[in-house]
């Protein structure tokens, strides 16, 4: 599905069932993806995630219909998907600055949250380099770690939770240890996808295996072979890599003749890259039909 219409019928989906109790796992199974692929994709491209989009249409909703009917609080809530009055007072008043019996009087001002519609939108004149390369099956010694699947609702320690596993292999000899069995000195952080449904993903921190004997702790990562884009992430901190995924979503998907696939993608560390790079990110693609 071409990546536009990807995400503009994912808005027509949770416009349908905006009543329904659904939340991005729903809309991403709807799609056919991993709902990390899909909630990465729809957060980087609207600036929101799919959960706030889908509860600040409601809350809008919600006032409209306070502000021009009868209809009780209690009944809106209920309507809205709020199982208590008190918890849609909170709701309602942190949205719209008021709470919905003062939504009710003639001329209280509240907001409106309109439908997305997903638009390409071109701007500025800068230039993202990029490549293709087709690589055959490689395989990496990696030391793997499961993480939970964040939305909106992590704290600034699961936020944390991969830039950290990267400072602790750093100190507890993990580095060490891939470079005794690596073929060379790039290093790889490996996100692996989502199956669908699953709230946790596998993330890797590998080198490139020359073989033999597995060391304790250690799994062995082989990556398909496919078609990738590469991308460099220019800069002196990790906040690039943020960048550029922002800038591959926005800028590199919507008008190429490729589309992502729903499979793992990687970060790539080398001394070979100049000075300015600080990593590149290896993206599957294939091209669209």
């Amino acid at each position: 599905m071409d990546f536009i219409q990807n995400l503009q019928t994912a808005v027509e989906y949770i416009e349908d069932y905006i009543l329904e109790p659904i939340t991005y796992e729903d809309v991403a199974k709807h799609l056919h993806l991993s709902s990390f692929h899909f909630h990465r994709t729809f957060s980087i491209v609207t600036g929101m995630t799919v959960n706030e989009y889908i509860r600040n249409r409601r809350l809008s909703m919600a006032g409209q219909e306070l502000s021009v009917s009868n209809i009780k609080v209690i009944d809106v809530a209920l309507k809205y998907g709020y199982e208590s009055p008190e918890s849609f007072t909170k709701a309602f008043s942190r949205f719209h600055g008021i709470t919905p019996n003062l939504a009710k009087r003639a001329g209280a001002k509240l907001k409106s949250f309109n439908r997305l519609l997903i638009k390409i939108k071109v701007e500025g004149g800068t230039v993202l380099d990029y490549r293709i390369e087709s690589r055959e099956e490689f395989t990496l010694l990696a030391k793997v770690k499961k993480f939970k699947f964040r939305n909106e609702t992590a704290s600034e320690n699961e936020a944390n939770e991969i830039p950290n596993f990267w400072e602790e292999s750093k100190s507890d000899g993990t580095f060490s240890i891939l470079g005794q069995h690596a073929v060379n000195n790039e290093m790889y952080g490996l996100c692996a996808p989502i199956s669908k449904g699953s709230k946790y993903f596998n993330y890797g921190i590998g080198m490139a295996y020359a073989g033999g004997s597995i060391p304790d702790g250690f799994t062995e990562w082989k990556v398909e072979p496919t078609l990738w884009a590469v991308f460099k992430c220019v800069g002196d901190t990790p906040d690039c890599i943020a960048e550029t995924w922002d800038r591959i979503f926005k800028e590199f998907l919507p008008g190429s003749e490729y589309q992502m696939l729903d499979d793992m993608d990687f970060e790539l560390y080398s001394d070979k890259f100049q000075p300015e790079v600080f990593c590149e990110i290896w993206i599957p693609v294939k091209k669209k039909q």
